[in-house]
């Protein structure tokens, strides 16, 4: 299965990269950008039985590695295929 995790910071989480890429689009005249927010895209293969365990799987993943509960959000998409 291929599955694809979406990563960013939480909303009310002061985010110093997503802030300097907003200043930076305004100061290269793009217009009404605002509340920018920087993540990270994570795309892996995983073998798992079923769907249902491949969404546990990653899960346990984003909730033990690839993303900070306390700062980040996560959402994820499984793939059969």
């Amino acid at each position: 299965m291929r599955i694809k995790v979406f990563v960013r910071p939480r909303q009310e989480i002061l985010d110093p990269q997503g802030r300097a890429v907003e200043a930076a689009l305004a100061n290269l005249g793009f217009a009404g950008v605002s509340d920018v927010h920087l993540g990270r895209y994570i795309v892996l293969a995983l073998d798992a039985p079923s769907k249902a365990a491949a969404e546990e799987s990653v899960r346990k993943m984003c909730e033990q590695l690839l993303a900070n509960p306390t700062i980040e959000d996560y959402c994820f998409e499984v793939e059969q295929g």
